[in-house]
């Protein structure tokens, strides 16, 4: 009898890149629920944007202090563990959204709580989830990797456009239902990594050590490619719904759905094809077209004519975009091959440090220059994927003459 036999479909290593695909898709949920009801949190349950902005600062926060974390600690504590514990926090963080603030004295204390809770499941789902996929056996990784990351993309669109059409449905009145409804997808995964073998990307007592790591010369400029994937990435996306509200003359929901998620099905798409993509594509030829187009892309949303044509930057720059992240943890994988779950962590954290920054260059500038706006700042912003491609030569050289 077969091992898939005596122990059915959980007992296989496809249940467990599914259950990794769900996973990313569980991240998608808990970094768009708290932006999806900012407003409602303003008028149902008045909290103050200051407030508001402590819980964007809470969950930055909280994912760089559990990438630190799964840097030194997730290979002792274990993966499943860890897996399971990242499900168990999501819903206990989704819960508190529904419950808390209607039974605490302070909303605001329970939407804290919750906002802990998502963080840490969070983070704990973004350090492991690569790795697991990069050790289950298996012929181009590269493809594996972008695929895993289209699902990131697609539950942002799903959770997006199913929670617009739920909230409609049901009313903001009872808006506290829909943290309930989407429980049920990390409860199905707790019963999944309960179950699924999960390999090792680096065998016990063999991973490379952290000062070892940082000792290579091509790790200082991985973290640099992802600081700058991050960077490009919500440079751009996190004025993707102003784009679509000015260029269109939209209200908030339809600005939402046109900006971040035509933005998320853009940079989807291009994951998903090359995840799928038939004979050898080059990784890194398609990191260096898609740097030109982050540059091209900023440049329409600075210099279009028309809101519109902003909006096409916009699009495109999510296309442009895509690879740069799953990318970076491809070409990470292949030139450390001893890194493991501290390498993973450590580019995870790099990568948080860059959608940090993107936003907040863009917004320095433009308060700095207020005679030009948002486009002084998006036209500062094209130095991230200038410095990507810049970082990605430079890698090539090293690694040559490492070969």
């Amino acid at each position: 009898m077969t091992k898939e036999k005596r122990g059915g479909f959980l007992s296989t290593n496809q249940a467990t890149i599914y259950g990794c695909y769900l996973g990313y898709v569980v991240q998608g949920i808990i970094n768009n629920i708290n932006p999806i009801l900012f407003v409602t949190y303003q008028t149902k349950l008045g909290v103050s944007i200051e407030a508001i902005s402590i819980l964007i600062i809470l969950n930055f926060a909280l994912q760089m202090a559990v990438d630190i974390f799964g840097a030194r600690y997730i290979d002792k504590v274990g993966h499943r563990l860890c897996m399971v514990l990242a499900h168990v926090f999501t819903v206990l963080g989704l819960l508190s959204i529904s419950v808390l603030p209607a039974i605490l004295p302070s909303p605001f204390i329970g939407l804290c709580i919750a906002t802990v809770l998502n963080g840490i499941g969070g983070g704990l789902l973004e350090v492991l989830v690569s790795p697991i996929v990069e050790a289950v056996p298996g012929e181009e990784k590269e493809k594996a990797m972008s695929l895993l990351h289209s699902f990131y993309c697609w539950g942002c669109v799903a959770f997006i456009s199913v929670s617009t059409l739920f909230l409609k449905l049901i009313g903001m009145t009872h808006w506290y239902f829909l943290p309930l409804l989407w429980m049920v997808l990390p409860i199905i995964n707790i019963v999944v990594f309960a179950k699924v073998p999960i390999l090792r990307l680096v065998e016990e007592g063999e991973q490379m050590p952290i000062r070892k790591l940082f000792g290579l010369r091509a790790f200082p400029l991985l973290i640099v490619l992802m600081l700058c994937a991050g960077a490009s990435e919500m440079g751009m996306s996190q004025w993707a719904s102003y784009f679509a509200e000015i260029g269109l003359n939209v209200d908030k929901t339809m600005g939402d759905l046109l900006g971040p998620c035509f933005f998320c099905i853009l940079m989807g798409l291009v994951r998903t094809y090359f995840g799928k993509s038939e004979g050898k594509m080059n990784l890194h030829r398609f990191i260096k077209v898609s740097c030109i187009l982050c540059i091209i892309s900023y440049l329409i949303a600075v210099f279009a004519p028309h809101p519109v044509l902003g909006l096409m930057g916009c699009g495109l720059c999510g296309l442009s975009i895509a690879i740069f992240w799953p990318g970076t943890f491809s070409i990470a994988s292949q030139t450390c091959k001893a890194g493991g779950t501290a390498m993973f962590a450590l580019l995870a954290l790099a990568g948080d440090v860059g959608c940090a920054a993107g936003p907040q260059v863009v917004s320095v500038v433009s308060k700095f220059l207020p005679q030009y706006g948002l486009k002084a700042g998006l036209l500062c912003a094209i130095v991230f994927p200038i410095t990507l491609l810049v970082a990605l030569l430079l890698l090539e050289k090293v690694t040559k003459k490492n070969k």
